[in-house]
Parts: C-alpha cells; sequence; structure tokens
C-alpha cells in the first residue's frame, strides 16, 4: 500500500502505518443505534433532538510510516477525540481504526503497548525519581527491576536528563518535567507516538527548545508520530502533513504549503492567515525552471527542499539568481532575487 506524498504528487512507497475510516464519537445514550438509523450520516439537527453530541464525525486519515502527523483545530474542534479513538484510550462509536494491518479494536492489551502517550500535563508520580516515572510503565508491564531501570537510564539520557535520575519531580522545571513524560512514554519502545499539546503549557522560550529537542528525538528514531497542537507555528514546524478539524470534521488534510497556498474552505483560509508564507514556502515552490537564458550555473546553490525563511538571508547577499539543487547536488531551477523578496513582503499568494 503506498501514501501519495502530497508536496510532489508522486506515489512514494511508505507504508501506511495507521489509518481509521468513517470514524464517528458520538456521546450520548444508544449512539451506536442511532447512528444506523440515521444510515451513518446524522444531521446537526437530528443530533441535537436525541441529545447527543458527536465529538468526531466521519473521520478517514491514513498516517504514513515515520511521517510526523499533526492534527489541529480550535478547541472543541474533536483533535482530542480523534486521537483517543486513534490510540483506543476510548472506544469510537462506528467506523475502524487499522494499526499495522490489524484492526485496532481487536488487538490485545499487550499489542496496545507498541502505542506510547504523552499529554500536556506531565501526570509524575510524585512520589517517584525521575528514574522510577520513566520505568513505571515497565514495572506495570512485569518486566523486572534491572531491565526496567537499565531502559530508563537510556531514555533519560537520550532526553538529556542525565544527572537527575535520583530527582523528584517538584525538583525539576516544566520542561524537565516533560521530557521525563518523553522518556516515560518511549520507555516502552511504542512503535507509534501519539502526543496530545505536549508543549502548550510551557512559556514560549522552553517550547521552543522543547520542539527542537523534539526534532532531535525524531532524527534519532524515526518514529511515526500523531501530533496534536493549536499553534498553526508549532504545526509547519514540525508536521510533514497536517489535518484541520472543525465540529468533529476533518475539512483539510496536506502538506504546510497546500494548506497555506490552497485552502480548501474560508475556516483553513483564516486559521493560516497570519502566517508568514517565507516560514512555509520551500524553494522548490517558487523556483523558476531552468531556461537557456538563465542556464549558467550561479557560485551561489541552495536546495529545493529548503524554506524561502532558510535561505533568504544567502540570497539577498548574493544580489542575484541562485542555483536550486536536489539531494544529489544537481541543478534543478533557479531561485530569483525577486522571487525572494515577493515571498518577504507576503505577495507571494
Amino acid at each position: 500500500m503506498t501514501i501519495t506524498d502530497s508536496a510532489t504528487k508522486n506515489p512514494t512507497e511508505k507504508k501506511i502505518k495507521l489509518s481509521c475510516h468513517n470514524v464517528w464519537k458520538i456521546f450520548g445514550d444508544s449512539a451506536d443505534h442511532f447512528l444506523s438509523e440515521h444510515d451513518h450520516a446524522p444531521s446537526q439537527g437530528a443530533l441535537n433532538e436525541a441529545g447527543l453530541v458527536a465529538a468526531v464525525r466521519d473521520a478517514s486519515v491514513e498516517v504514513g510510516d515515520g511521517e510526523i502527523f499533526v492534527i489541529m483545530g480550535l478547541s472543541g474542534s474533536g483533535k482530542s477525540t480523534l486521537v483517543r479513538c486513534l490510540s483506543r484510550l476510548i472506544e469510537s462509536t462506528s467506523g475502524n481504526v487499522v494499526f499495522d494491518g490489524q484492526n485496532l479494536q481487536l488487538m490485545s492489551e499487550t499489542e496496545l503497548n507498541k502505542m506510547g502517550m504523552v499529554f500536556q500535563h506531565f501526570a509524575l508520580l510524585p512520589h517517584l525519581t525521575v528514574v522510577g516515572n520513566v520505568a513505571f510503565p515497565l514495572e506495570i508491564q512485569g518486566v523486572d527491576k534491572l531491565t526496567r531501570e537499565k531502559r530508563a537510564l537510556e531514555m533519560i539520557e537520550l532526553v538529556g536528563l542525565q544527572g537527575r535520575e535520583n530527582y523528584y519531580p517538584r525538583e525539576l522545571s516544566g520542561g524537565q518535567q516533560q521530557r521525563v513524560g518523553i522518556a516515560r512514554s518511549l520507555a516502552v519502545e511504542p512503535d507509534i507516538w501519539f502526543l496530545d499539546e505536549p508543549f502548550s503549557a510551557l512559556d514560549p522560550l522552553i517550547r521552543r527548545e522543547m520542539q527542537d529537542e523534539f526534532m532531535r528525538l525524531q532524527n534519532v528514531l524515526h518514529k511515526t508520530i500523531v501530533f496534536i497542537t493549536h499553534d498553526f507555528d508549532e504545526a509547519i514546524r514540525l508536521a510533514d502533513r497536517i489535518a484541520i478539524m472543525k465540529d468533529g470534521e476533518i475539512v483539510q488534510i496536506g502538506t504546510p504549503e497546500e494548506l497555506v497556498l490552497n485552502p480548501a474552505t474560508n475556516y483553513v483560509e483564516d486559521f493560516t492567515k497570519g502566517i508568514s508564507r517565507s516560514k512555509v514556502l520551500s524553494v522548490k515552490t517558487v523556483m523558476e525552471p531552468i531556461t537557456q537564458e538563465n542556464d549558467t550555473p550561479s557560485s551561489v546553490s541552495v536546495p529545493e527542499h529548503a524554506k524561502i525563511d532558510e535561505i533568504a538571508s544567502i540570497v539577498l547577499d548574493s544580489s542575484g539568481d541562485v542555483t536550486v539543487v536536489n539531494d544529489d547536488g544537481q541543478s534543478v531551477g533557479v531561485l530569483t532575487y525577486k522571487a525572494v523578496v515577493d515571498v518577504l513582503v507576503t505577495r507571494y499568494q
């Protein structure tokens, strides 16, 4: 099975790690019977009349192996409920979720241990040290003390907390506490990692540091990640693709570039309106093709996948056109001085 690389529109051989199809989560009595009566497409009026609340409405997504898939929306949009259905923390009312080719609803508790969770609130156990907190899920699984503490120490080092193994949560900063939460979720060696607004309780400077740490960990671990946030700046920094939700529905899925350049609805357009285009647009998106007039390579080159924000100073300092190269160092286009300036002043729409 393949997943489409939405940036290039070309299919890439990427295994689907997690998918859901036509998932509904309705809160209230006899919700499953209600859905059947309404052919799994109830109107808002019918829901109101029955006294039911549809937190997730007919959601379908596919997450590729090793992908960072961000789900975002305003408070009450259904993003956290959807993730809880995807991880089976709650049971969906209808639809199905498939994890590694298996029906999630039929998986055993042992198989569900392949999933790791990090929440906004750290939920550390105050009477346990850092080692004790990180090792706790392994203790629940019945892993022997020597093995679980060895694994815990490895995770503590991975998240940069070596030297604080015997500290208690009250002796740690907010960022350090969240690192403990991340280490704890990784201790069980999850195949997929769910993070529900993990940095939103942190102040802006620490939040940025934790985003950097998150990306460093992903470069080391190459996990499949489903990440919830309401912050579009955070989403575009971390995501391969983004799903935007509104009133329980997924209104658009795409790369950050696609969402900014081709919003499917006014809601998505409003959601992305204040975002600096230079942080989102890649060189490949705004470069010009090589022609006879511009086929002389420049002494300066930039990679095609870099964001304009990352290479703007290089182009502006050159005061001219620069060559665009692919991963193999081959020339694939030309980035003009004017194109960069247009992006920086947000005239590139």
